[in-house]
């Protein structure tokens, strides 16, 4: 967008990239006017959303509860594994999750005020209508229609659960539907306009290919979403699996409603992308909000003294923890081990990403420490009537724990995974050339390498296949570089005009050289 200087829709290699609207995209290219091209920029817009997030927490937990709960959902949020971790990254889902999820919740208030619940709201409700519209929108602006879907699949669970009363008339649905509409349907007016309607098409066949054909290597067995959640959500998800069975009632009829819509939204997205064939981490992640919503009411009830901590929660409290310390405590034995466990590894890949000159101290342990530390304190401060006090310091050294083992991890774990791969892109920018990966799918040779658009215009909107037959095969005007990874490096020694310049940690690169007119004539 900024190299070209067109902003209205969302490109990949300088192509237009149909799959994705551009809303997280302009949050993007704002904080790279602001602060350069960098990994900080691309990033910066999910850490200022993951402030917006624990304060809309806060604010609506108080609403519901009181501070106090307001206080337990931010932490319980701030301090499990992955939502903490989503705003350290650059993708789309923490925004999207978010705009569903405020959409959702001013639905709610919207019939909460119809049906006069006793809950304070200053507004009439056609003004929650309207808001709930413009977040779903931004949501659809944000990622795709599947917003306006998540949604109406909670109110359409909701309205069975009402044994079909119409809670919202068709009307209200009408003008919310045509609200939501309106931010996204400006865009694509824009974009159909100027550049006709293939957005329109791709997009749709996208869609209907990801929900009914298994993304190439994002398969996956039917539970696995809920165990993503159980051990991803930790340790938020331990404390919300007793919200499932009954607790003691709440004191007002909304505080009970809203248990339900959390529970309605968390079955919704659980089982839609259970029944979807692609199976990705982040594609269940809004569950991250009525997860950490019941995790914080059964804290709120037993830091009441209304329930007890039982048994199986604290076992599977310990079980889930432990599974934590063994990785992060086997991490660095592998590393300073890397020598003898490379040859336990049939992955010639595998064997050749441990030859990476990685630092390893042996100090990577004290997130596993600190783990353990974290769970026995938490116990024994229950045990001795703490309660409150006991999940803050749960959540609260949990929440460092994360933070550690990112510092500890992040750069080594990247040190094998792809840091010889990256340092050839670099090594590369400002050249003439094309530079493309072979054999895996990678957009790191387009952003670390700074890549510019392809000046032989013939092979722009070619597809993948025609392009690269061309790249291996065709009369080319400029050097041509892959990296492919070394079990799959044969397949370009087989042409000879590619020269083998290099290889690293698993990775292997090739040049091929444009052939000079006199060596053609």
């Amino acid at each position: 967008m900024i190299v070209q200087g067109d902003y209205l829709k969302v490109f990949i290699d300088f192509e237009p990239f149909y799959q994705k609207p551009p809303l997280f995209f302009w949050f993007q290219v704002a904080a790279m006017k602001m602060f350069g091209i960098s990994d900080y920029a691309a990033r910066l817009p999910n850490a200022i959303g993951g402030i917006i997030t624990l304060v809309v927490l806060f604010h609506i937990g108080k609403r519901l509860y009181n501070e106090r709960f307001g206080n337990i959902w931010a932490l319980c949020y701030l301090g499990s594994v992955l939502p903490f971790l989503y705003f350290k990254s650059g993708i789309i889902d923490p925004y999207f999750n978010l705009f569903i999820f405020l959409g959702l919740y001013h639905t709610i208030l919207f019939y909460w005020k119809k049906e006069g619940f006793n809950y304070p709201l200053r507004f009439s409700k056609w003004w929650y209508l309207c808001w709930a519209g413009i977040f779903i929108g931004l949501g659809i602006l944000t990622k795709g229609p599947v917003a306006y879907l998540l949604a109406a699949l909670c109110a359409f669970v909701y309205w069975f659960y009402q044994r079909f009363r119409f809670y919202i008339s068709v009307p209200a649905a009408l003008l919310l539907t045509l609200i939501a509409l309106l931010l996204p349907g400006a865009w694509l007016l824009a974009e159909t306009w100027l550049n006709g309607p293939d957005f329109v098409r791709a997009f749709i066949n996208y869609n209907i290919e990801l929900a009914t054909t298994e993304s190439a290597g994002h398969g996956g067995f039917p539970g696995y979403h809920f165990i993503v959640n159980l051990l991803g959500c930790f340790p938020a998800s331990v404390f919300a699996l007793r919200a499932f069975a009954k607790l003691p009632p709440a004191q007002e009829d909304y505080q009970n409603d809203f248990r339900i819509w959390m529970k309605f939204l968390f079955w919704v997205v659980i089982i839609l992308f259970s029944i979807v064939e692609s199976k990705i981490v982040h594609y269940s992640s809004l569950c991250y909000f009525p997860i950490t919503f019941l995790a914080a009411l059964v804290i709120y009830k037993i830091s009441k003294k209304q329930i007890d901590l039982k048994k199986w929660m604290k076992g599977l409290l310990i079980g889930i923890a432990a599974i934590y310390v063994l990785v992060i405590g086997l991490m660095p034995i592998i590393g300073l081990k890397a020598e003898q466990i490379k040859g336990l590894i049939d992955d010639p890949f595998a064997q050749a990403n441990l030859e990476a000159a990685v630092h390893w101290t042996g100090w990577e342990v004290l997130p596993a420490i600190l783990l353990i530390f974290t769970v026995v304190y938490f116990l024994r401060l229950y045990k001795k009537g703490d309660r409150l006090t006991s999940f803050f310091y749960l959540f609260g050294l949990n929440a460092i724990f994360i933070l550690l083992t990112l510092v500890f991890f992040i750069k080594r774990i990247e040190g094998y995974s792809q840091r010889a791969n990256i340092e050839f892109f670099k090594s590369l920018e400002g050249e003439d050339a094309y530079i493309y990966t072979y054999g895996y799918k990678s957009y790191a040779h387009l952003y670390y390498s700074k890549k510019t658009p392809e000046i032989n215009q013939e092979i722009r909107g070619w597809d993948d296949e025609k392009r690269q037959k061309w790249l291996l095969e065709g009369k080319i005007d400029k050097p041509i570089y892959f990296s492919v990874r070394v079990q799959k490096a044969d397949r370009l020694e087989k042409y000879p005009m590619f020269e083998r310049i290099g290889e690293k940690n698993g990775f292997v690169f090739f040049k091929r050289a444009p052939k000079v007119r006199n060596q053609e004539e």
